[in-house]
């Protein structure tokens, strides 16, 4: 509609005022715009729908003839992938271990959503089974990852193509020599978020996300991972609104104060159990699932009133990634 005159213009501004507020994250303007409340604000509300991709036959192309004897690994044509285990391997155990981790949280009231077949590049998709590292849910949406080696750029692409087609909106790709993975991140409370800072996520990508996160109201503390870690979800993770799981061998001392202070009990891994105990997944506050090879980390968190469900997934885990690797999760209810 063309306006002509001033008061044409005022008859428009009042019944079409430009709309600033409420907020594009409020439950109001998700609903009107996007159809629910997408994302999350913690890594423990209740957990309402994720990501996976079941193993398929991409993971047929992982055989001994490609063994790498410098790398200590099975290793991909033109380093497309590897596998991190000395044998190949099987697929029907693979696909059984990765069913039963679904139908669970199915029965939990989760919608799984796969990567299809046909979404994924079959000749170089044996790492699309880590859907976490692709992105990760922030209040109001998405931040796709710009991951940090060749062998796995191009996942960003098929991650934003599936995420786009279910209305979830996406609020920021990382760009520029920016480099994130989703394995990086974890939302600590609606006001707090922490990052780990390695060789898969550089100090670019680290300013890009709180650029996102500062008008949410969070603060992102920056994380410097020890050594050779990849992501902080190796030694970090949230198990309720006001406790997380934590190895202290991989964590910096500002850190685990810096949890203190904002309210959070850490309670330590087990040194005896396996290197996975923090790669879990949260169902809900003080609900969680673990893999096998996690007794003595389980014995802790049940004295601290954390309910575990315990299932094996060793097979997929010869290819070096654990349940919080292979799930990413789009919607959780609000906590805050």
């Amino acid at each position: 509609m063309a306006i002509k005159t001033a008061e044409e213009y005022h008859r428009v501004l009042k019944y079409f005022p430009p709309m600033a507020e409420p907020s594009f994250e409020t439950p109001e303007m998700m609903d009107l715009v996007w159809g629910g409340r997408w994302g999350a604000d913690s890594e423990v509300g209740t957990l309402k729908v994720v990501l996976m991709r079941r193993p398929s036959d991409e993971m047929k192309a992982i055989t001994m003839d490609k063994w790498d004897d410098e790398i200590g690994a099975i290793v991909g044509e033109n380093y497309s992938w590897y596998w991190r285990s000395t044998k190949e391997p099987d697929l029907a155990k693979m696909q059984e271990q990765h069913d039963n981790y679904a139908n669970i949280l199915r029965q939990e009231g989760v919608q799984v959503i796969y990567l299809e077949d046909s979404e994924i590049p079959m000749d170089h998709g044996t790492q699309y089974i880590n859907t976490r590292d692709m992105g990760f849910a922030v209040p109001g949406g998405f931040i796709c990852s710009r991951m940090a080696p060749r062998m796995r750029k191009g996942e960003e692409r098929v991650v934003s193509a599936k995420v786009a087609s279910l209305g979830m909106p996406i609020l920021r790709t990382i760009n520029g020599t920016g480099t994130v993975e989703g394995g990086n991140f974890a939302l600590i409370s609606p006001k707090y978020a922490a990052i780990g800072y390695s060789q898969r996520t550089n100090l670019e990508g680290i300013r890009q996300v709180k650029e996102i996160l500062e008008p949410l109201g969070i603060e992102l503390i920056t994380v410097p991972m020890t050594g050779y870690a990849l992501h902080i979800d190796g030694a970090f993770t949230m198990v309720d609104v006001d406790k997380a799981l934590v190895n202290v061998t991989k964590l910096p001392y500002f850190f685990l104060e810096k949890l203190k202070e904002i309210g959070i009990e850490p309670i330590e891994a087990d040194p005896n159990d396996e290197w996975f105990s923090c790669n879990c997944l949260q169902l809900r506050p003080g609900k969680i699932i673990m893999c096998n090879g996690t007794d003595r980390t389980i014995e802790r968190l049940n004295k601290r009133g954390v309910e575990v469900i315990q299932i094996p997934y060793d097979e997929i885990m010869n290819g070096g990634g654990g349940l919080h690797c292979t799930t990413l999760p789009l919607m959780r209810e609000y906590i805050g």
